[in-house]
């Protein structure tokens, strides 16, 4: 009891020691692994560019911070010392600090003083956690001193008292020896008897000493083997029920054959499967004799069972179901046959070889080449489009080969000249970049152009496509060439040409500029509506052809759109440089063309800005050529301008108009004025001609003739005609029903697909019938499309309204419009009016239109009458119908009544 006691002393001291020495110890050493380990994640931090890598290094940190803490947690808890626990608190310390410092370091912007300072801090926590290792190992080293001077007086004391036990104890056994020595021959033979299974004979009783303690033990042990043996017995016949029950619901058939062939064993399973087996296990049936039985029988078909069970394998039964036999050899010399179901497996690998098919089809027809690569980078898949690519004879690449082989094929068949092996893995390293790849473009012997595409694979391969992109290049080269070119003439476009200025501003000194070239071609709008586009197209290369032989090398010509072109002359010292560029210009171009079946012959008008004295720009340039062409265009075609800032100043004129032209028609700011036209006939009015009139804000009304143009060029003259047609059908429909309106329709508005449903639609709002509108066209609709303005003009007759041709005479007067297009009046323009009185043969025209109409039927209304000999000269002709001040000016809507009362009395009013 003592040794115990002694033993368990000495443990509790050894335990003591370890717990406040050794692991002290350890746990200093690894506060200065995980401080290590801190230092080594925050320098990968700072070398870290993605942002998830650096979160990740972030959390390290944290977790190795967490792990020094508790180490420390536990070296001042092993460490009774004083001075180990204030080393502990200065370690935690200089450890904080370090990690403020960390913390506060930005990577982006960290100066090299702030690192050097973290750097330092790093050393002093280091050289604290130094301090403490050595403190806590000088510990442990005083502890491991005291522990073994108490377990050498332990053991001393130990040894006395062993020897003192050891005399007793054989003192003792000596005194029992003697006492026990003649009852043990009856215990023996009791035991013997136990151990050699005779369990029921009678056990004899022992004295009150220790004897009697062993006789009763034998008798307890031979009542625990007899319950075990019961136990035992139990369950075995549990056993078999249980395997029993396992075979009989297995979903697999088993069978058992004897060594001499006999069915021995079939579960429930397996008599599902097979017909007949039941009754050959109820028979006794023996494979062997069913064998022999069908070689004597030859037209007999083995049962189910029989091929089944004949050998291992898939067999298919009767009923179609495929079965998987297994069969293994028992200890007696026959054999198990386990037998499974496998029709789902059959038929799920009968679709797998189907879509296996499938692929190898999509692989064999893919329009790109394909290989598969394993990760030793051997070939596992490549398709019949890789070798049509490549060139190479049937077999040339096969699975197996390695990547270098496969590249090696390629080069023994020629497709990479003046290339080895390992300039082609040289260019693959190259391509792949930060570890991503790069599509590679490979250029062929042939010249054709290989896109190289590589994606990684999940098991560490790679899967390599291969496409050749030698049209796809080529159109793309076209498309970047157009993106800068015109597709007609190949000439530059305008974002080219603005490049171009760019450069020559760039490059353009105090004493040397250049200058811009703004150019239209003269009477180029017929040729394409007379002769097609095709012709105006040729034109237009032609024209191109013979600007650039015009111009030196240095200089550029561009074609903005239709037949506007653009010139940059470089090296320009003086204005007289530029006219005589434009004057050559002029001469070449405005020679004839002798095209397909033509001969035309076109004029050029040019406007010319210098740089850098009228600008530095492009855009102003650009603005300025195009100010000086319009100014010319305007003055005199087939000539040059050159820019000067009063027409910019004209150009900012317009631009302000045409913002209040679109302001003023969003808000309906206009007006529409009503002139009286005149029956002959009657002596009454007969209608009103509606005039559109535009009273600005500052500058008072503008004439038709300033903003009407601009309307057209803007594409406002449709919702500007639109609403005009609806106010005039507005205002007539409270006038006597007699009295009819005029209102003109542009050559853009008449052309719209718009006019009639406009026509129609203002009809119906206002209620006015169709025979009370007129129309007024000008012949310049007649010539821009004849088929579609014919269409255009019966639909308008469709609705009751009356068609009239304006200022007859202007334009290009062909009869043969008379008599193709329905109208149903002729106005002779006021300037044929304006010299009626004057002997020069106008009258004779006046005449002739006035005739005209009435040989036709249509009605004849003479514009600008303003004079009592005017109006009797167009009487005595037998004009139907007159307008002009001798009757009034264009009135606002107030007015009408009065003009009304005024020539037809006061019996007429307005509704």
């Amino acid at each position: 009891m003592s040794a115990a006691v002694a033993i368990a002393h000495v443990g509790a001291l050894v335990s003591r020691t370890y717990d406040e020495s050794l692991m002290s110890t350890s746990f200093a050493r690894a506060t200065a692994a995980d401080f290590a380990r801190m230092r080594t994640a925050f320098v990968r931090r700072l070398r870290s560019r993605d942002g998830i890598e650096a979160a990740k290094r972030d959390s390290e940190i944290a977790a190795l911070a967490t792990t020094l803490a508790e180490d420390l947690t536990v070296v001042a808890e092993r460490s009774r010392s004083d001075r180990a626990m204030k080393t502990v608190e200065a370690v935690q310390a200089a450890v904080a600090s370090w990690d403020g410092l960390r913390r506060a370091l930005d990577p982006a912007t960290a100066s090299p003083d702030q690192a050097a300072a973290l750097d330092r801090k790093a050393d002093a926590v280091e050289s604290q956690i130094d301090r403490l290792t050595n403190i806590t190992a000088g510990d442990a080293f005083t502890a491991r001193q005291a522990a073994r001077q108490s377990v050498s007086h332990e053991m001393r004391v130990q040894a006395v008292a062993t020897s003192l036990a050891i005399v007793a104890c054989g003192l003792i056994g000596w005194l029992l020896a003697r006492r026990i020595a003649g009852s043990l021959d009856a215990a023996a033979q009791a035991v013997e008897q136990i151990a050699g299974g005779q369990l029921g004979h009678r056990i004899p009783a022992g004295g009150r000493d220790g004897l009697r303690r062993i006789l009763d033990a034998a008798a307890a042990m031979r009542s625990t083997i007899q319950a075990r043996a019961q136990g035992e017995a139990d369950q075995h016949h549990v056993a078999e029920a249980l395997m029993t029950d396992a075979l009989q619901t297995s979903r697999d058939g088993v069978v058992v054959v004897a060594a001499d062939g006999r069915i021995a064993l079939a579960n429930a399973q397996a008599l599902l499967f097979f017909d007949g087996l039941d009754a050959a296990l109820a028979a006794g049936s023996s494979l062997a004799g069913t064998a022999d039985g069908v070689r004597d029988r030859r037209e007999a078909i083995p049962a189910d069972w029989f091929r089944a069970l004949a050998q291992d394998g898939d067999v298919r039964l009767a009923d179609g179901r495929w079965l998987r036999v297994r069969r293994s050899v028992t200890r007696q010399g026959g054999f198990l046959a386990l037998c499974s179901d496998v029709s789902l497996l059959k038929e799920q690998e009968n679709r797998l070889t189907l879509t296996n098919r499938r692929l190898g089809a999509a692989l064999d027809n893919m329009s790109q080449g394909l290989c598969l690569y394993d990760a030793r980078n051997r070939l596992m898949v490549v398709n019949r489009r890789y070798s049509e690519i490549y060139g190479l004879a049937a077999g040339a690449v096969t699975p197996g080969m390695t990547a270098q082989e496969v590249m090696s094929a390629c080069i023994a068949a020629g497709n990479h000249p003046g290339c080895d092996l390992d300039a082609l893995l040289r260019q693959q390293r190259e391509t792949l970049r930060n570890g991503e790849w790069q599509t590679l473009f490979q250029e062929l012997s042939d010249g054709r152009i290989v896109a190289i595409d590589r994606r990684e694979a999940a098991d560490g391969g790679f899967v390599a496509t291969y496409e050749d992109v030698t049209e796809r290049r080529r159109a793309e080269a076209r498309i970047a060439f157009l993106a800068h070119h015109d597709m007609l003439t190949g000439l530059p476009n305008r974002v080219a040409v603005g490049q171009q200025i760019d450069m020559a501003v760039a490059q353009a000194g105090r004493d040397q500029g250049f200058a811009v070239f703004a150019i239209d071609l003269d009477d180029f709008r017929p040729v394409n509506e007379t002769l097609g586009h095709g012709i105006g197209d040729e034109l237009l290369v032609a024209v191109a052809n013979r600007l650039t032989a015009c111009v030196r090398e240095i200089d550029c010509v561009a074609r903005l759109g239709a037949d506007e072109f653009i010139v940059v002359q470089r090296g320009v010292d003086r204005p007289e440089d530029a006219a005589v560029l434009a004057r050559r210009l002029i001469e070449v171009v405005g020679a004839p063309y002798s095209l397909t079946n033509h001969n035309i012959r076109v004029g050029l008008t040019i406007g010319i800005t210098l740089a850098p004295g009228d600008g530095t720009s492009c855009e102003k340039l650009l603005k300025n050529a195009e100010v000086a062409l319009d100014r010319g265009k305007a003055e005199a075609r087939g000539a040059f301008r050159f820019f000067e800032p009063a027409m910019d100043a004209r150009l900012q004129a317009r631009r302000i108009l045409e913002r209040d032209l679109r302001d003023a028609l969003a808000r309906e700011a206009f007006e529409v004025y009503y002139q009286p036209i005149y029956s002959l006939e009657t002596d009454r009015i007969c209608g009103f001609e509606a005039l559109l009139r535009w009273n600005h804000p500052v500058r008072g009304f503008i004439s038709p003739a300033e903003f009407i143009p601009i309307a057209e060029e803007l594409g406002l003259i449709v919702p500007l005609g639109e609403w005009v047609l609806r106010r005039a059908c507005e205002e007539a429909a409270r006038w006597p029903d007699e009295l009819k309106v005029a209102v003109n329709v542009s050559a853009v508005q008449f052309t719209s697909a718009s006019l009639v449903t406009a026509v129609r639609e203002a009809l119906r709002r206002t209620g006015l019938p169709g025979r009370r509108l007129e129309l007024e066209i000008t012949e310049t609709v007649l010539v821009a499309n004849p088929g579609v303005t014919t269409a255009i003009l019966h639909s308008l007759r469709a609705l009751g309204v009356r068609v009239a041709m304006d200022d007859f005479g202007t334009g290009y007067s062909s009869l043969s419009y008379l008599r193709s297009f329905p109208f149903d009046k002729i106005k002779i323009d006021q300037s044929f009016v304006r010299d009626l009185c004057v002997k020069d043969g106008t009258d004779f025209i006046v005449r002739a239109v006035i005739g005209l109409g009435a040989s036709l039927g249509m009605t004849t209304t003479a514009e600008g009458v303003e004079t009592e000999a005017q109006l009797a000269h167009l009487r005595a002709e037998g004009c139907d119908e007159v307008q002009g001040y001798l009757f009034s000016r264009p009135v606002p809507v107030p007015e009408v009544a009065t003009i009304i009362r005024r020539w037809n009395g006061d019996l007429k009013a307005i509704a």
